[in-house]
């Protein structure tokens, strides 16, 4: 018998959904809700936490530790995500993309809109703290099983012929989301004083997640099931009347676990790509500001404006990666970030604000090229009866050995070996997204129906 990765490198002829299924467009829609509210939600706490979340709920000591517990509680959702991915991955793979679709949506948003309506410790005192850091828990937790569903109905609702295409929408929900929320903090922040900011003002925009929230409900509510799912479901079926006193079916985290070239191969991608998403947005702006002089305004603004690169750099990467295949729309950005890695730095020390410009918006146009792509190749490494939850270990595993922690280590290494060991990290780091990427198996053009 072929296995799972033989039967995953043919590439089928993708007969019988030459065109995405009807609805789709509404079912593109629900996609990219749910990660424009995931990522409005990760900036938008990532401000909070570094202005005001601190002395609202972190009782005592001075204004650094204040600052540093509310920072913590934002990595706090990163580790909740592989426990979600693997819980929603096997009810997923079980019982549907559809269902899991929305109640991970209803989770996330009721839980960041939950956050603008929590009283401070000065209210109820120590509940407050444990409150936030509950909501923050489920918050990831629902993140863990979002992201898959959302992916993989785009991936099997849509043509083998433009799939990279359209799951890079979801994808770009990403950059799309830091947009927004940053335009929402400036409005607050021109209609308002910093006191008033402070005292009530934040919450509003923890609150309109709510919109967003309602929009997106109503969207994915209407969705019907993947077909891909569907005729997989009725095939396991078969199976368990023809093995009738067999033993159960094992779980589907357990089946892409004892397969693991494929889960490895997506980690190895994810691990380069991961990292310099957050040195491009996150890490730059501390290393400008502290090291360079940079206005923290400027730099933020850059960072900003840098996203609607990424924004289109991933549905380019995508679309190209329906004409070249998706090991190639991957290898060459790979390429480009290894030698921009020393240019980037380069750049940011001539300390010129257009320099620092063409710096980030260069690397984060490059790491959309790569982001694009992966959706669509991730999805198509699986087979169907477990591709939910092997998509799902390969998305939240990777925030955890590659995401959660990029900006910290590389504040360290310029803390404690300079510039040079970030630079080094970037290269080694984006060279195995390189590696996993070549060492993989082309999938462009796959028929999911005919994958497991």
């Amino acid at each position: 018998m072929a296995s799972d990765a033989a039967r995953t490198r043919t590439a089928g002829t993708g007969i019988g959904r030459q065109a995405p299924a009807r609805g789709f467009p509404r079912l593109l829609a629900g996609s990219m809700a749910g990660a424009v509210l995931e990522w409005y939600d990760f900036a938008i706490y990532g401000v909070m936490a570094a202005t005001v979340l601190g002395p609202l709920f972190f009782p005592g000591g001075n204004a650094f530790v204040k600052l540093l517990l509310a920072l913590a509680t934002q990595g706090i959702g990163f580790f909740a995500r592989p426990l979600g991915g693997i819980v929603f991955g096997h009810l997923g793979d079980r019982f549907g993309r559809k269902p899991m679709l929305v109640a991970t949506f209803l989770m996330l948003g009721a839980a960041t809109t939950s956050i603008g309506l929590l009283p401070s410790y000065h209210d109820v005192g120590i509940t407050a703290t444990i409150l936030l850091v509950v909501l923050r828990l489920v918050q990831g937790f629902a993140l863990g099983g979002e992201f898959g569903a959302a992916v993989l109905l785009v991936s099997e609702y849509g043509s083998p012929r433009r799939r990279g295409f359209w799951t890079s929408w979801p994808q770009a929900g990403a950059p799309a989301g830091t947009v927004l929320a940053a335009a929402v903090i400036t409005v607050l922040g021109m209609s308002m004083s910093d006191a008033d900011f402070e005292s009530w003002g934040w919450r509003i925009a923890f609150l309109a997640a709510a919109p967003l929230l309602v929009i997106g409900f109503m969207i994915r509510r209407g969705l019907e099931e993947s077909p891909v799912f569907r005729q997989a479901q009725l095939a396991a079926e078969g199976r368990r009347k023809a093995a009738a006193g067999a033993h159960a079916e094992r779980s589907s985290i357990l089946q892409a676990l004892s397969r693991p070239r494929a889960v490895l191969h997506g980690l190895g991608m994810r691990l380069g790509e991961n990292i310099a998403f957050y040195i491009y947005t996150v890490f730059v702006i501390a290393y400008a500001t502290k090291y360079h002089g940079f206005d923290r305004g400027d730099v933020t603004l850059v960072v900003t404006f840098a996203s609607v690169f990424q924004f289109v750099g991933m549905i380019a990467g995508g679309a190209w990666s329906d004409r070249v295949g998706r090991k190639v729309a991957m290898l060459v950005p790979s390429a480009v970030l290894v030698v921009w890695a020393p240019v980037f730095f380069w750049l940011v020390h001539f300390e010129s604000l257009p320099l620092l410009w063409v710096g980030v918006c260069v690397g984060a146009f490059f790491h959309g090229m790569l982001a694009g792509p992966e959706a669509a190749w991730i999805a198509e490494l699986f087979p169907t009866r477990y591709r939910y939850a092997g998509s799902s270990l390969v998305f939240q595993g990777s925030s955890i050995i590659a995401g959660a922690p990029a900006p910290f280590i590389a504040v360290w290494l310029i803390d404690g070996f300079g510039v040079g060991m970030v630079v080094g990290y970037l290269v080694l780091t984006t060279a195995i997204t390189f590696v996993a990427v070549i060492t993989s198996w082309e999938t462009k053009g796959v028929d999911l129906d005919r994958v497991g």
